[in-house]
């Protein structure tokens, strides 16, 4: 069964997750190297991400001002 665009626990692969979240998926590999608060989950070799962690990382990062912005940069 496909997972519809509104399935908030859908698993995206990593070009989906990063389109989703307009970043290439060089910095979802960094970021998983060093260790972001992106939670993932690995099935073997596959790597996944729920909708809706990407929401919630997305939530977490929202700022109304560049010096909010500066305190919930991604490690």
């Amino acid at each position: 069964m496909q997972a519809t665009s509104n399935d908030l626990d859908a698993a995206l692969n990593e070009n989906q997750a990063a389109e989703f979240l307009g970043i290439s998926v060089r910095t979802l590999q960094a970021w998983r190297v060093r260790g972001s608060e992106l939670p993932y989950v690995k099935i073997g070799r596959a790597v996944r991400y729920r909708r809706r962690a990407l929401i919630e990382f997305q939530n977490a990062h929202t700022v109304t001002s560049t010096s909010e912005a500066d305190t919930k940069w991604v490690r």
